[in-house]
C-alpha cells in the first residue's frame, strides 16, 4: 500500500533513538521512551490560503525532522508503523 497525503500534511517514519548512554549503559526497550525524530517518506502538495493559491510545504522527501511526542496520528502500513501529521506539527529539520 502506499500512501500519498493531502493538503499540508506529511507521513514520517520514527528514528530509533540511540539505547546507549553517553557513559556506556545500555537502556532496555522498556524503559525507552518514543523517538521524537523521525524521517520524511511523503509530503502533501500544501495548503491553500483565503485566495485559493497553494502554499508549499516547507520540508521534502528524506528530511529529518523533529517533533512532539504525541504528535499526529498512527498508522500500519505493510507492518510498519507511520505518522500522518500536519506540517505545522513539525518542530524543526535536523540539518547534518
Amino acid at each position: 500500500m502506499k500512501l500519498r497525503p493531502l493538503h499540508d500534511r506529511v507521513i514520517v517514519k520514527r528514528v530509533e533513538n540511540e539505547t546507549k548512554t553517553a557513559s556506556g549503559i545500555v537502556i532496555p526497550d522498556s524503559a525507552a521512551e518514543k523517538p521524537d525524530q523521525g524521517e520524511i517518506l511523503a509530503v502533501g502538495p500544501g495548503k491553500k490560503n483565503d485566495k485559493g493559491d497553494v502554499h508549499p510545504v516547507g520540508v521534502k522527501v528524506g528530511d529529518r525532522v523533529l517533533f512532539g511526542k504525541y504528535s499526529g496520528q498512527t498508522v500500519k502500513v505493510d507492518g510498519d508503523e507511520l505518522l500522518v501529521m500536519k506540517e505545522e506539527d513539525l518542530f524543526a529539520v535536523v540539518e547534518k
